[in-house]
């Protein structure tokens, strides 16, 4: 009979330790999983002011003598964490000015999925161009006139538009048109 004792002097201590728990906490006994499961708030999108955006010629581009495809860096300048998520627009600034621009048309590939992008954090997108062809002036298979310009104005959802210069050349296309990649955390080439 003892051995009964002692079984039941556990459970009681366990009862009243529980209890103190509960009491200490504000958790009922059976519900502390279920509080202790809270969602956290994701982070807010990234605004146009926490950006500092670059581009550059992609190293794998279609053959040919035009900028073919280019890489967009997306710096995260703030002090705060936020998210990018989406397929840009992209538009050639005429005059270098984003308000006489001629948007292209874009092709979205892949799925985009919300990227968070931590303070000095990098986000990514490639943007590949009907590729310009020959020498000199060049010329479009289409039989259209190649087209440059200064800078381009590239938008993302919910982060405004931001105007960018090639840190290596002008934007040279054919067919006003580009293909997209959602943004991603993974730096493309």
């Amino acid at each position: 009979m003892r051995h009964s004792n002692g079984i039941r002097r556990t459970a009681l201590a366990t009862t009243a330790v529980t209890a103190v728990a509960a009491a200490v906490t504000g958790i009922l006994p059976g519900t502390a999983m279920a509080a202790s499961t809270t969602a956290s708030t994701p982070p807010p999108a990234c605004p146009a002011s926490a950006l500092q955006v670059s581009a550059w010629q992609a190293v794998h581009r279609p053959v040919g003598t035009g900028t073919g495809a280019a890489v967009v860096q997306f710096t995260n300048v703030s002090r705060k964490t936020c998210v990018l998520k989406g397929h840009p627009t992209v538009a050639g600034a005429g005059n270098g000015s984003p308000a006489h621009n001629t948007p292209l048309k874009v092709t979205p590939t892949g799925r985009a999925a919300a990227v968070t992008v931590r303070p000095h954090g990098k986000a990514w997108v490639k943007l590949t161009f009907v590729q310009v062809q020959g020498e000199a002036d060049g010329y479009c298979v289409s039989g259209k006139d190649p087209v440059t310009y200064p800078t381009m104005v590239i938008g993302l959802p919910h982060s405004g538009k931001h105007q960018v210069a090639l840190n290596d050349g002008v934007w040279a296309e054919c067919d006003d048109k580009v293909t997209v990649t959602p943004v991603s955390a993974v730096k493309p080439s």
